[in-house]
């Protein structure tokens, strides 16, 4: 009787979690088979599409909406709009790129040193520090905004690639993230690393970095996808919408280009699917904390 419980409880999980999972990922499936439709099925699924900004109108699609998941005809011509006779919409990828794979490098350089400095060194003064990155981190972003846009004008840094970049580089989040896994790394290895007359170089590169390589992973990962989808940042510091990043470009869409939005959203989806898919292991490994110490 409680084996037959057990597999009823593992089954009805199983079988919640299936549910939860496809629905999760039914908008992302939409998002795919659509983008391969042909405008006029585009049209005859979601009816006319109007636009808030013209005669007062605030609806935005049909009010009977056919959702389907598999095209009629298999259509690339979104994509050859969108890859070769729209350059727009490339520039604002590659506006994404330059802004984010920086920050990423220097978040997660600047997070390494940071976090190491804390491990090895103790004091009233690195406490108080360190409390103050942990309510930096809490805070959300947008109480930042003003003073953000303050400092960046007074620097001369408004509206350019800087303004975003800079404070990025500086985010709490992987010090105290970092910190916390470096200080898994057992005592003995430092010490015995300091025997044999290593210096605190060599001790953070050989040591501290090999043992934080998963968590590694993860901040990048994170710090990726964080700032691969930023909006308000680029909205409030990058008033030429040449240099505003892809995230933003999306919403700013015609309304009457549904298929081109469905194409571009796709597109804007690989990297951080591909990036995601390539650190899982480590990704995981990194939030959980396990496998700090090897060998």
């Amino acid at each position: 009787m409680m084996l037959k419980k057990k597999y009823f409880s593992r089954g009805a999980l199983t079988v919640i979690a299936a549910i939860f999972a496809i629905t999760f990922l039914l908008p992302t499936v939409l998002t795919v088979t659509n983008s391969f439709m042909s405008q006029t099925e585009l049209s005859a699924n979601y009816g006319p599409v109007f636009d808030s900004l013209k005669g007062g109108a605030t609806t935005y699609v049909a009010d009977k909406v056919t959702l389907k998941f598999i095209p009629d005809t298999v259509s690339f011509s979104q994509y050859a709009t969108v890859l070769f006779k729209s350059p727009e919409y490339l520039l604002k990828f590659w506006n994404s790129v330059i802004l984010v794979v920086p920050i990423v490098i220097g978040q997660v350089a600047v997070a390494a040193l940071a976090a190491y400095s804390f491990m090895r060194y103790r004091g009233r003064a690195r406490e108080i520090l360190f409390f103050v990155y942990i309510i930096l981190m809490l805070m959300p972003y947008q109480v930042m905004l003003v003073p953000n846009y303050l400092v960046a004008d007074w620097t001369g840094l408004l509206n350019t690639r800087w303004s975003i970049i800079l404070p990025g580089i500086f985010a709490p989040f992987s010090v105290f993230l970092l910190t916390k896994f470096m200080r898994r790394i057992p005592s003995s290895l430092i010490e015995a690393a300091k025997l044999d007359g290593a210096s605190e170089w060599r001790i953070f590169t050989r040591i501290c970095l090999p043992q934080c390589r998963s968590a590694l992973y993860s901040i990048a990962i994170l710090v990726f996808i964080d700032y691969w989808n930023m909006v308000e940042q680029p909205i409030i510091l990058l008033s030429d919408p040449d240099k505003q990043p892809l995230s933003v470009y999306l919403s700013t869409i015609n309304a009457g280009e549904v298929g081109i939005a469905f194409a571009v959203a796709v597109i804007y989806m690989i990297p951080s699917l591909l990036i995601f898919l390539h650190g899982e292991e480590y990704l995981v490994e990194g939030i959980t904390h396990s496998g700090s110490v090897k060998g």
